[in-house]
């Protein structure tokens, strides 16, 4: 009897026999697990955590009962606490049912690569927090001013500072000691210049802040110097809500149908967010309460997830979200360990699935100040778009899903070293060449074999190489005519392409490419394809001049491979860019500038929202931009490539 095993953040899921231990069982499906000792049962190393619940999208009730009794080792390694939150140690647990496992950061043997960076733009350094060295005449029986008027005065005279109103009570509470033991000279940090949310002893020339793009997959953080404007610390992580739902409208169910639904995501982001900004702040040697200002962006689901708001109406018609404004709320109020007195401002949303994180990217390309019509598309689990110029921009969001990084993909996985990420196949022989994450060079015969999986970029490669070479025709189907051993039956009876032999991978199995993959990438690439269409269409042209790939999957994206499977509209590929993590780009940017928060606020009202799965020939449409690469529409920019498409 099998049962199916999940495994996230990796999106790895399999059915494995009665009593396998859980570490041999992440051992079969391709996901590492720390075990230094072998699975001895003496490291601690291969902490997992059972998530309990009806995850309706994957098909199972997970419960912590579907695996083995706690074993004495587990008791010895694990803290109370953990245990209480259903860890256990993967080599002492045997599967006796569906389970969701969840491999914590520490336990993961390899760390998903995550592009967290994008490119340099110019900005004029004004942040909303700022820092005021003041030096007081101390107080006396002749001058009992208090120490809140004493300052206010001071910062009204050397900086010409007159709406100082506020200070926050956290402030208050040790204000005294704090000006008394730095003998009256101390440095005042404020908010939009009128709210005191910080008093430091001494000259502190330099206030810090961090900025957050909270993303359906990945989260990726940036600690700035709110003084120059340098970004100074990176680092990301994998979303820890993908534990219940590889996309928003998989965690929207979630929520809807456990009671404590809800709350477990929006906890799991916040210690994420904490774990987030502890660690770059001591990387930076800086303490979490240095850390002065907070910007987040993600899509509406993200965003109503995060603040613990009910998602439900988010996720049905008419998709009307609690609030659209950018808001600050104080970061202790959401459980955010920074400066207690401190805001976190969360850039405006558009519409229900358009989110701060497309405001964000808008005010990092800025299109609206372009003459000619810039396509921008932000790639990922949930696809944001957005066309136009100076004169009228659209906008739309596509549900890609998350088979273009890697899951409802056979042998599909994260970013991470092992993932086969580019791909090229001879259309004479049919055989393929790859490269794996982690080495410098393509995989060749005799090489050490350490292929686990593909991640996005090589699964849109194979698929387009497999297009280009004849594997498979503009429908999607196999040709079953080719006389190669790299194209077979699969176990469910249907066409499959053997990317990798057993022999050059480290799982011990073929990687493949079957037809339900090949179909979990057209259903994708046809709702990026049908969202352009469509936004191009309300602006009355028929092509754009410039295609913008954001995202940190879309950097990695091979162009070519993209138009040829008709991922993207026709245009010249030379105006075809990736532009990076641009939603992190524009957190920053609202995170340093006041002007662009206050852009961002207008671009949200300005950007007309297009809701496209309601015209009525969208499934039509849909239709034709499942073919390879469309059904009807041309593409001279890349039909020398389709020319040498082998025909059947």
């Amino acid at each position: 009897m099998g049962h199916t095993v999940i495994f996230q953040p990796s999106g790895r899921r399999g059915t494995v026999e009665d009593g396998v231990n859980l570490l041999e069982a992440a051992r079969q499906l391709g996901v590492d697990i720390e075990s230094p000792c072998g699975g001895a049962r003496v490291c601690g190393k291969c902490k997992v955590r059972v998530e309990e619940g009806d995850f309706e999208k994957f098909g199972i009730i997970s419960k912590a009962s579907n695996l083995s009794a706690l074993m004495e080792e587990e008791r010895e390694e694990l803290e109370k606490g953990e245990v209480e939150k259903n860890y256990r140690l993967a080599c002492c647990t045997s599967v006796q049912g569906d389970v969701l496992i969840f491999v914590p950061e520490e336990s993961r043997g390899a760390q998903q690569v995550i592009l967290e960076t994008g490119r340099e733009r110019d900005i004029s350094v004004d942040p909303i927090v700022k820092n005021y060295y003041i030096e007081m005449v101390p107080a006396t029986l002749d001058d009992q001013t208090d120490d809140f008027m004493r300052m206010k005065g001071v910062l009204a005279e050397k900086y010409d500072l007159h709406n100082v109103d506020y200070i926050d009570y956290f402030v208050t509470v040790n204000l005294p000691e704090t000006i008394r033991a730095a003998d009256w000279k101390v440095t005042v940090s404020i908010w939009d210049d009128k709210e005191i949310v910080k008093v430091s002893p001494g000259l502190v020339e330099d206030p810090w802040g961090v900025a957050i793009d909270v993303g359906s997959t990945t989260v990726a953080g940036y600690l700035c110097n709110l003084r120059t404007g340098e970004s100074t610390v990176k680092k990301s992580m994998m979303n820890p809500q993908i534990t219940y739902g590889e996309d928003v409208l998989s965690r929207i169910t979630y929520s809807m149908m456990n009671d404590d639904g809800l709350e477990k995501m929006s906890s799991a982001m916040i210690e994420g967010i904490n774990n987030l900004i502890k660690g770059m702040a001591e990387e930076a040697g800086l303490s979490v309460e240095d850390i002065v200002d907070l910007t987040l962006v993600g899509n509406t689901a993200m965003h109503h997830l995060l603040l613990n708001i009910d998602p439900k109406y988010v996720g049905r018609a008419p998709f009307a979200p609690a609030f659209k404004c950018s808001v600050d709320f104080k970061a202790r109020d959401l459980g955010i360990k920074m400066n207690k007195a401190s805001y976190v401002h969360w850039l405006p949303i558009e519409a229900g699935f358009v989110g701060a994180d497309n405001v964000a990217v808008l005010i990092a390309e800025e299109p609206y100040n372009q003459d000619g019509m810039m396509l921008v598309i932000d790639i990922g689990t949930n696809g944001e778009i957005v066309f136009g110029n100076r004169e009228k921009l659209f906008s739309t969001s596509c549900a890609t899903g998350p088979a273009l990084e890697g899951a409802q993909i056979r042998f599909g996985m994260r970013a991470a070293p092992g993932a086969i990420e580019w791909v090229k196949i001879d259309p004479e022989t049919k055989e393929p060449k790859f490269k794996i994450i982690g080495e410098e060079d393509w995989f060749k015969e005799g090489d050490e074999p350490l292929a686990k999986g593909i991640c996005g970029s090589g699964i849109i490669d194979v698929i387009a190489e497999m297009f280009k070479a004849g594997v498979i025709d503009k429908t999607g189907r196999f040709n079953k005519k080719l006389d190669t051993p790299r194209i077979r039956h699969g176990e469910d009876g249907k066409m499959e392409y053997i990317l990798s032999y057993a022999r050059e991978t480290s799982i011990g199995k073929d990687i493949t490419v079957t037809q339900g993959d090949v179909r979990a990438i057209q259903l994708a690439k046809s709702a990026l394809y049908c969202g352009a269409e469509y936004l191009m269409e309300k602006r009355g042209v028929s092509k754009p001049d410039q295609i913008v790939l954001a995202g940190a999957f879309g950097s990695y994206i091979n162009k070519e491979s993209a138009m040829v499977m008709g991922m993207v509209p026709n245009c010249n590929l030379d105006n075809v860019n990736a532009v990076g993590n641009a939603a992190g780009d524009g957190a920053k940017l609202a995170l340093v500038s006041k002007a662009k928060r206050a852009e961002a606020q207008k671009m949200a009202l300005d950007v007309e929202f297009i809701e496209t799965a309601t015209e009525p020939d969208f499934q039509e449409r849909f239709a034709n931009a499942m073919a390879f690469p469309h059904r009807k529409h041309e593409f001279p920019s890349i039909q020398h490539i389709l020319d040498k498409i082998p025909q059947k």
